[in-house]
Order: structure tokens, then sequence, then C-alpha cells
């Protein structure tokens, strides 16, 4: 189990996107093993080392997205201008990272594009207005993000880690298209059903199907406010929604919501006041990651998978 050096996770702080991708290597004590395995299957659960790969799979979160009323204003046609935790800790442990997520992307969208999205491919408006539409993502591919994943890791062997985060955007789908905007118990659990129901689909294609037995990670949510005990509760039953459908498949889960807890505890909980989320124009934060927020994110991983 291992942190993130401090130094990048103070960086991330206070530099835009552009400077992150250029600063200068992280100073570390030497790796146990360099050299990545690049033919032939890993070893089943294989530590992380620098050279290997590493597929990040998931929505806004794991993409860095920032709001448009975002200051300065996001660049939406340059996906590389997104700090995003995949990218954190690709530059901190030498990875090659492929982050295939998709702004808006569901449980089900993320295996059938066709299957209700809340912008990456469609949404509840029926508008023209999705992401994958109008502007690139970090790789590019057609059909569905599972399908993607699966096609990866048939045609890499030295893929060493693979992170999921998914889920959010089905409550959002929920609150969107009924009357009582997913207040009711029984809208709240169909909907923790069918994102169990979809990670373990999605967990169950990448070790049956891909036949990966590297690590993976599953990476859980914030709250917007810790100081308030509906949103906590939200974001726990979203958590365990993910969690209940990886478990039986040998992968372990980064406490995201515990990082970003003891960040905002000098703020009273208030993940806002703490910095942790996007800071919008018009005053207020957005639902994303700030750059320290994606920080906490990156650390969350790096303190659950095996690194050498």
């Amino acid at each position: 189990m291992k942190r993130l050096h401090a130094s990048v996770v103070l960086a991330i702080c206070g530099l835009a996107a552009f400077a992150l991708q250029t600063a200068p290597a992280i100073a570390k004590k030497p790796a146990k093993n360099t050299k990545p395995a690049n033919t032939g299957k890993p070893v089943k659960g294989a530590p992380v080392v620098p050279g290997s790969r590493y597929l990040a799979l998931g929505d806004s979160v794991t993409f860095g997205y920032e709001e448009a009323s975002v200051v300065p204003a996001p660049n939406y046609n340059d996906a590389a201008s997104f700090v995003n935790y995949p990218q954190v800790l690709g530059q901190e442990y030498h990875l090659n990272v492929a982050n295939a997520s998709c702004p808006g992307e569901t449980s089900s969208s993320f295996i059938n594009t066709s299957a209700p999205s809340h912008g990456c491919e469609n949404n509840p408006a029926h508008s023209s207005s999705n992401y994958r539409t109008l502007f690139p993502l970090h790789v590019s591919y057609s059909g569905s993000q599972l399908a993607y994943a699966v096609s990866y890791l048939h045609g890499r062997h030295n893929v060493r880690l693979v992170s999921l985060m998914i889920g959010a955007n089905d409550l959002f789908v929920c609150q969107e298209t009924t009357s009582d905007h997913c207040a009711s118990s029984a809208e709240q659990a169909a909907t923790s059903a069918t994102v169990t129901k979809n990670v373990r689909t999605i967990v169950s294609a990448i070790r049956n199907q891909a036949h990966y037995n590297g690590q993976i990670v599953v990476v859980n949510y914030y709250s917007l406010d810790y100081a308030s005990a509906a949103i906590n509760a939200q974001s726990q039953l979203l958590n365990q929604a993910q969690d209940a459908g990886a478990r039986g498949f040998h992968v372990k889960f980064a406490d995201g919501f515990g990082e970003f807890e003891a960040g905002a505890l000098h703020s009273g909980g208030n993940t806002c006041t703490a910095g942790l989320l996007t800071m919008l124009s018009a005053g207020g934060c957005g639902v994303h990651p700030s750059y320290s927020g994606q920080g906490l994110l990156a650390q969350a991983v790096a303190k659950t998978i095996k690194i050498s």
C-alpha cells in the first residue's frame, strides 16, 4: 500500500492542466522491478510497475470533466486538457494510461450505447447535445465502453491495472425522469439494483471474456457535503451498489468517499469550501472534483493497489 508523493497532490491544487502535464518526473525510491511484462499474460494480480498499462473506465469523474461555467473555461475540444485521477496515477508511477471514460455514461450505456445515458450517447431530454457526438474522448473508439475494454484487454498483455467508477449518472437519470426526482425508496432501490447488475456484467466480462487476471479497482464516489446526512446516504447507497456488483471477482475498492471526507474535515465537512469540487464563476461549486479532488481520488487508488 503506497501513498502518492505529497508533491503531486500539492501541485494539483495550484496548477492548471497544461502545467501538470509538463511537470518533471517525481523523485521516488527505485522500483523493485522496473521491467514491464510486454509478452505473455501477466501473473495473476501482478503489481503495477513503470511502463505497464492502466485501463481507466467510467464517467465524467474519471474523465476529469469540468462544468462550462468553471473559470478558466474548459476546452472540450482538447480532452488532454482535463486533469483526472488516472492521469495523476500514470504520471506518478510512469504508466501507459488508456482512459476510456465518457461524461454522462450510465452503467447501462456503458454496456449498450442505445441504453439511457445522461449525456454521453443520449440524454433524458432527447436532444442532440451528447458528449461523444460533439467532443473527443481521451481515446477514440466506436461502440460501447465495455466492448472497447474487452478489445483493449484482448490485444494487450501488459495491463496491470483496470479501474472502474460508474453509476452516478444512473441516479441523475432517475432524478430527471421521475415526478418526485427519485425521492422514493422504491425508485432508489431500483436504481441501485440496476447499478449492481450492470457492474457485475462489466466486471464479469473483464474477467471471463477478456480473460484479464490483473488488478481491478472499483473507485467509490465522494459526498458533495459531508455535513448532510441525506447527501452522505445517497453517495453511500451508490457505492454499496457498485461494490455489491463487483464482489466475487477478486476486485479491490478504493475509498474515494473516505479520502474526500478527510480532506473536507477542516472545512466542517463542506466539500465545496474545502476546494475539492470545481468552482463555478457565479459562485458555489459544481459536482465534479477539482484538481485537488482528483488528486485525492488518485491517492485512494494508490493506497489500494499493489505497486512494485
